[in-house]
């Protein structure tokens, strides 16, 4: 039985659900990406498009090797992607129609432009989908696995680039980002939690939705 509350449970599962627009929505969940049903899910990708660890590796070996297939032509027609770059591959055998494939910042400090680099990789994933006419997106929490992002510092930069993007889009109305343990789903709740009212403009509305 779910439960609306304003603060975050200490245990158990929740949803954290923002609300940015009369109708846009931004979601938080703990949950399996590669499960997950949105017209697009987000691969927090290397620049040469190979299948790797992590939500990577998952997404490759649930959606098949097509993707890997689509991802080599992109590679051998345009070469790797540069960080804060994102392409878009068929789904394969994913729930979702497409996977956009947003290459990340290596952490090195926090001073070589890794926040520029990490708020990067969610506009032009939300441009891409804006592109594609898709209202559905799901990202991962990007760069903090292997690339080593403090995911303190990884969620104050992709709640607001996630906010700012979603409020000016114009066909899509729902964001989720599909969390893989519930560390990281207390870290980036509480940054939306946290995210500053709008100057103008429709308010921000955050509930709780507690499973039990």
């Amino acid at each position: 039985m779910a439960q609306i509350r304003t603060e975050l449970p200490q245990d158990g599962n929740y949803v954290v659900m923002l609300k940015v627009g009369e109708s846009d929505e931004i979601r938080l969940l703990r949950g399996d990406l590669t499960k997950y049903a949105a017209d697009a899910v987000v691969n927090a990708a290397n620049s040469d498009l190979l299948p790797g660890g992590g939500v990577c590796g998952a997404i490759h070996r649930a959606g098949g090797r097509v993707i890997a297939d689509e991802c080599r032509r992109i590679r051998s027609q345009r070469g790797p992607v540069p960080p804060g770059q994102a392409v878009a591959t068929t789904a394969g055998r994913l729930p979702a129609k497409y996977v956009i494939h947003a290459v990340g910042p290596i952490w090195q400090g926090g001073d070589r432009g890794e926040p520029e680099v990490l708020s990067s990789c969610y506009r032009e994933s939300i441009r891409i989908a804006e592109e594609l006419k898709l209202t559905s997106i799901a990202f991962p929490a990007i760069s903090t696995g292997i690339f080593g992002y403090p995911l303190e510092e990884a969620a104050r930069v992709a709640i607001p680039s996630i906010v700012e993007s979603l409020r000016s889009a114009g066909r899509l109305v729902l964001v989720a980002m599909v969390l893989f343990d519930k560390t990281t789903l207390d870290v980036f709740a509480k940054a939306a939690m946290a995210h500053p009212q709008p100057t103008s403009g429709h308010p921000y509305e955050v509930s709780i939705k507690h499973y039990a």
